[in-house]
């Protein structure tokens, strides 16, 4: 049985149990790159290799969502080339592994402004959300264009102009609203923040951090972190 797989309840008031919904910050690429005197893209273009891999055992785990964060709100701060890199990247991920997921039962879904995109990448995107609506096995959500606290506010000025503004009513304008609550989030590379990535979503996740660079993470370390999930009692503010 893998840990995904597995469900406890520890019998004290807490549960711990089956992780639904895990997200990843994909952090390292670039140290990756510089650790080998090779050009941030070389790092950008493994990181691609190892989202079909995780994505790949996120599915064969039995995980219903796995949320990656591809392109931040603040990713346009880059230098213009690794921008371009990177959008070239997105287009031949969409191209080259389209349809794998469709035949894999993987529905595709893209949380962030990802509109303000090029246009081609709009319609390749929409495109692939489409073909992959109906799909009912695990929902492999991209984080393009995202950024948390612009998420809240969009959601909270779409709440207000329905009625009352309060938790559930923001909470169903958020851009994750169609996938389940998020249970772990996992940050590659040593860095211990959350740098504007679902902080709503995350206000009763679990935590797991590791010092392996994106392109060094293998599914024995997602494993790792799902089975430590399993461990953890999740009380929820109760005792």
């Amino acid at each position: 049985m893998t840990p995904v797989a597995a469900s406890i309840a520890d019998g004290n008031g807490g549960s711990v149990g089956k992780a639904r919904h895990v997200a990843i910050i994909m952090d390292g690429n670039g140290r990756w790159a510089k650790k080998r005197m090779m050009p941030r893209a070389f790092g950008h273009k493994r990181g691609v290799d190892t989202v079909r891999e995780i994505a790949r055992a996120a599915r064969d785990m039995g995980l219903e969502a796995l949320t990656l964060y591809a392109f931040s709100s603040e990713n346009w701060k880059r230098p213009a080339d690794e921008i371009s890199d990177l959008m070239g990247m997105l287009r031949t991920f969409i191209r080259s592994d389209l349809e794998e997921f469709v035949a894999n039962n993987v529905r595709l879904r893209i949380i962030g402004d990802y509109q303000a995109l090029a246009p081609d990448i709009v319609e390749m995107i929409e495109d692939a959300m489409a073909r992959t609506a109906a799909n009912d096995g695990t929902t492999l959500a991209i984080a393009l264009n995202y950024g948390s606290q612009q998420e809240i506010a969009r959601a909270a000025s779409r709440a207000a102009e329905k009625g009352a503004i309060t938790p559930e009513a923001i909470e169903a304008e958020l851009d994750t609203a169609c996938l389940p609550p998020l249970d772990l989030l996992i940050r590659t590379s040593g860095e211990i923040r959350l740098s504007n990535f679902l902080l709503w979503q995350a206000a009763y996740a679990e935590m797991w951090f590791t010092d392996v660079l994106w392109p060094d993470f293998k599914p024995a370390h997602l494993a790792e972190a799902l089975a430590q999930f399993i461990a953890r009692e999740r009380r929820f503010g109760g005792r």
